[in-house]
């Protein structure tokens, strides 16, 4: 039951994805949450992030922001990436999800989403069929309801971790190339 709030990978931060190979794998769409993914809560893109997106975008791939944040606030965040977004995604439903491959022309076999929270953006992402990295929060201040939610998140990931772990002592077993935690 609770693989269904697995992420594929589990890293430090967007820093660390390895966006070349997953490029040369043929992922062709990126799908990211914004607020402690890219930035820390309702903090704007930044320099930082405005080279990731035009890395991104040199390299080929077409990218949606996806938030439940109001449009104000993704439409200003996205000023300077010009990229395709969704605000009030209305996240873990599906529907989100699967318009923002449709913005993108891609779908569940080459397209990747990547945020922060479990209970939203990983579980949303893998009952769309997608394929997740889940990296740590940029900010530990965050509102309340965000707060209550890491709590069951730890158990989750406390799972997770001794899945791979169990996984990673099978003998014969190769390490998949999603699945594991990174730092």
């Amino acid at each position: 039951m609770l693989q269904t709030f697995y992420p594929g990978e589990y890293l430090e931060s967007v820093y660390a994805i390895d966006f070349e190979k997953l490029w040369q794998e043929g992922c062709r769409g990126l799908i990211f949450d914004i607020d402690n993914t890219l930035v820390p809560h309702d903090a704007p893109a930044d320099k930082r992030v405005e080279a990731l997106f035009g890395r991104l975008k040199k390299t080929g791939f077409s990218c949606c922001l996806l938030s439940n944040n109001k449009e104000q606030r993704v439409r200003q965040f996205n000023r300077n990436l010009q990229v395709d977004y969704i605000h009030k995604a209305g996240k873990p439903r599906t529907g989100s999800y699967k318009k923002a491959m449709e913005l993108l022309g891609t779908d569940t076999s080459n397209t990747l989403f990547i945020g922060d929270q479990i209970f939203t953006d990983v579980w949303g992402a893998n009952l769309a069929g997608i394929p997740t990295i889940l990296v740590k929060p940029l900010d530990p201040r965050e509102e309340l309801q965000i707060i209550l939610k890491r709590y069951p998140e730890r158990v989750v990931l406390y799972f997770y971790e001794k899945k791979l772990k169990k996984e990673a002592r099978k003998p014969g077993k190769q390490k998949p190339s999603r699945g594991r935690r990174k730092k």
